[in-house]
């Protein structure tokens, strides 16, 4: 699903980001990106969403070289990617169903479809029942579902997440990325980078370690599911 090639990331500034990259995640894994502040983790998932482009190396997502395209092509590579963010990124004059829904209508969906699409998400994520709340009354963890929602509605193959509990406490942590666990669980291959250590270890999945925007570990569980 992903394979990075000898990738390095270097701003105008001169700060490489990451430096001779190389790992694969398969269709349907589930891993986590880790490190220190600065390591990379950020910059690795705008890459594999083309948010930012590599200065060397090869970038492959779901069988096509990002390398190769061109921007008119972006916006089809995206509609394969789910994407969460720690701030949410909500649109608070808009309703919860409205959120969750703007993906499907940029992509053309038809209304009754649409209706169907947003309450199956809003439902995986515990929150049917809020479908016509306001972002701005909810709590940051039912935030945190709805961009979640959002990210799943287009039923993509891959999802990635940046830091997605870094402002919740233990107990709301551990029910997000359960939720990721889920849909792993039915074939989606999903992608997160977090600094979270021991909510890592109970995942049980695999675990790339970066330092200084490069890899020093690797480390794949012996019971990763």
């Amino acid at each position: 699903m992903i394979a990075f090639d000898q990738v390095c990331k270097r701003y105008p500034s001169g700060h490489e980001a990451l430096s001779e990259l190389s790992f694969e995640l398969a269709a349907g894994e589930m891993a986590f990106v880790t490190g220190h502040s600065g390591a990379g983790k950020s910059t690795l998932l705008k890459l594999v969403a083309l948010l930012e482009r590599p200065s060397r190396g090869q970038i492959t997502v779901g069988g096509q070289n990002l390398n190769r395209t061109q921007r008119r092509g972006i916006p089809g590579v995206r509609r394969g990617i789910g994407m969460v963010f720690q701030e949410h990124r909500l649109l608070l004059d808009r309703s919860v169903f409205d959120n969750v829904a703007l993906p499907l209508v940029i992509a053309g969906v038809a209304r009754d479809e649409i209706g169907k699409r947003v309450r199956a998400a809003l439902d995986k994520v515990g929150l049917l029942a809020r479908e016509q709340a306001q972002p701005a009354v909810l709590s940051t963890g039912e935030q945190q579902r709805i961009g979640i929602a959002r990210a799943i509605v287009t039923k993509p193959p891959l999802l990635i997440a940046d830091e997605p509990t870094g402002n919740l406490d233990p107990q709301l942590s551990a029910e997000i990325m359960a939720l990721f666990g889920q849909f792993q669980q039915v074939g989606t291959t999903v992608l997160i980078a977090s600094h979270d250590l021991a909510l890592i270890k109970r995942m049980g999945k695999r675990v790339l370690v970066l330092d200084h925007g490069k890899l020093i570990d690797d480390f794949r569980p012996q019971a990763s599911a």
